[in-house]
């Protein structure tokens, strides 16, 4: 949505890397399956985004879609852009307000909560460590503390992992990848907050629905399948009969 600007020419590989991701089209909004691996916007030493694919879409005058939340690059998922910049403000204001409603699909492993399911209602607050941004649990009276809530359910369990649907009520950086550590499971995969690769190649995070108020009015609800690495490491640890 950019004005004026000139179009960076994609390859023919890439636009059509941004078309297969596409998951939902319409005047207002685009939605995608970002894939794991993929960083939702640039940097330094970041590869391909997501929002470099979005040129795909731009118009002639150099107008583009632009991200309204992000997803971690080891999260795959679904993702929206907005079109216009009503519809970037709108929901924005949506995310912001709380009135997207986000579920979350993990593989995790350690000490499994004995219900079946429950609330984490915990504050968070930004640290650095080594350079490196994370997130810790917090008294709410901390500066700088936040309060952060998710609701977790356990779809399947095999021993000491199991398939979890996350629903979090707060949009915290890294938030329930910190209230799955907490809860004394961590996601597979997590360096951060967990064991790393020695449970899994990435971070096993899917963000399966999200349901949120159209520009245009009503409420546009999106799912995303999960990909193929999600399902075989499901299915080595015993936990595919939770997946649809």
């Amino acid at each position: 949505m950019t004005r004026n600007r000139d179009i960076p020419a994609l390859s023919p590989e890439a636009a059509a890397l941004a078309r297969s991701l596409l998951i939902h089209e319409d005047a207002a909004i685009l939605g995608f399956n970002k894939p794991p691996g993929m960083a939702s916007q640039g940097g330094s030493s970041v590869g391909q985004s997501l929002d470099d694919l979005l040129w795909a879409f731009a118009k002639s005058n150099g107008k583009r879609p632009r991200l309204v939340h992000r997803l971690d690059q080891g999260t795959s998922g679904v993702m929206l852009t907005a079109r216009t910049q009503p519809a970037a403000a709108f929901l924005s204001a949506a995310f912001a307000g709380r009135d997207a409603q986000k579920t979350y699909l993990a593989l995790v492993k350690g000490k499994l909560p004995p219900a079946e399911h429950g609330v984490i209602d915990a504050s968070l607050v930004k640290v650095e460590e080594g350079g490196r941004p994370r997130m810790i649990l917090a008294k709410p009276s901390r500066k700088g503390a936040q309060p952060a809530r998710t609701g977790w359910a356990v779809l399947a369990r095999n021993e000491d992992h199991a398939l979890m649907q996350l629903t979090p009520e707060t949009g915290r950086m890294h938030q329930i990848r910190v209230h799955l550590m907490s809860l004394g499971c961590p996601i597979l995969g997590d360096g951060l907050y967990g064991e790393g690769q020695a449970t899994a190649p990435r971070v096993m995070l899917h963000a399966a629905r999200l349901e949120v108020p159209h520009p245009e009015g009503g409420t546009l609800t999106l799912e995303a399948p999960v990909p193929e690495d999600f399902r075989a490491a499901a299915e080595k640890a015993g936990l595919q009969a939770g997946l649809k």
